[in-house]
């Protein structure tokens, strides 16, 4: 991203509450990278490229909390042009930037699909948020920015989000379009049509399996809840897999920056022995099903290609093989 380009969008003004001001520090967490692509989109060969590793995002963030004073605002494209000039402290900052507008319709979309707020642990799973205090950070980010709504209150003591009114997230017109496609926005419309490659680079498009039910499976490797959901997958696909239906995955490494390589997804897809095929999501087509952020997603479409049910986040097989029935 362009320095000018970031100067114009990233004005985002900020007052950090003393009392979430606490020390950054790195943690390990099951189930997620230890180091996260930054700022790199992976192509279907998926060439192996350098990292941003976590104590460079730790730096950058404890730094951006240090140069903060309660009630003073604080402009991010400053700091961009005269503190964070390294490319990789630059490629932490376009990240973050890249999820300030994602995460709000995530809280929305959770919020809806359990009618309970989402826990900042949710939103660093979701999001790959591997320092602490970094989710927390950037809901300070939007609490202080005036271009996001006040949607949702927080605990001045823990952070955590205690209410959203998914309302007035809707009634802005910078998020109204991707919160209208969400949750159950596409059922009873035709599924949006889409060229994808598989993990082994053949092109498979959805319009060519018309005549099947098709559960699309969007999910990334070593998301938890994926994890948790595959042995369910695979045994839906064993019992009613064929030529009427078939569980289709869509894997979001790539356009979540994340460093895996094919022969990484292979290993993975060995390793849960997933029986159903699996193609490489690209930005397109996941802005077409409503710009996906919680994951695992699935979208249940039928052989005419209308889009029947969409479920969100982890799904028991009961309730799987409901949906399918």
């Amino acid at each position: 991203m362009r320095a000018s380009k970031l100067a114009l969008s990233l004005s985002l003004f900020l007052a950090l509450s003393p009392a979430r001001g606490a020390g950054i520090k790195a943690r390990a967490r099951a189930g997620t990278p230890a180091e996260v692509a930054l700022g790199r989109q992976t192509s279907a060969a998926n060439v192996s490229s350098p990292v941003v590793s976590p104590e460079i995002e730790e730096s950058v963030l404890r730094r951006l909390k240090s140069a903060l004073r309660p009630g003073q605002p604080l402009v991010v494209s400053r700091l961009y042009n005269e503190v964070f000039t390294d490319p990789a402290e630059r490629k932490v900052l376009d990240r973050l930037f890249n999820l300030f507008f994602k995460i709000p319709v995530y809280i929305v979309q959770s919020f809806e699909a359990s009618k309970k707020p989402p826990l900042l642990q949710d939103i660093s799973r979701q999001f790959l948020l591997n320092i602490t205090g970094e989710a927390d950070l950037l809901l300070t980010i939007m609490e202080a920015d005036p271009r996001v709504p006040k949607f949702f209150r927080r605990d001045p003591n823990s952070g955590e989000i205690t209410s959203v009114e998914p309302a007035a997230l809707r009634a802005n017109p910078r998020f109204a379009a991707q919160l209208e496609r969400s949750l159950i926005g596409l059922e009873g419309r035709a599924a949006p049509d889409f060229a994808l490659a598989a993990f082994d680079g053949a092109p498979v498009t959805l319009s060519s399996l018309r005549g099947q039910r098709v559960l699309l499976y969007f999910w990334f490797t070593d998301c938890p809840p994926c994890v948790q959901i595959s042995a369910n997958l695979v045994a839906l696909q064993r019992k009613y897999g064929g030529e009427k239906f078939t569980v289709l995955g869509l894997n979001a490494d790539g356009v979540l920056d994340l460093p895996y390589s094919n022969s990484d997804r292979a290993a993975y897809a060995r390793r849960h022995q997933l029986n159903f095929p699996n193609l490489l999501l690209d930005a397109n087509t996941m802005k077409a099903y409503g710009e996906v952020s919680i994951f695992p997603t699935l979208f249940l479409v039928g052989a005419d290609g209308i889009v029947q049910k969409q479920l969100i986040n982890y799904q028991s097989l009961e309730t799987l093989e409901k949906t399918v029935r």
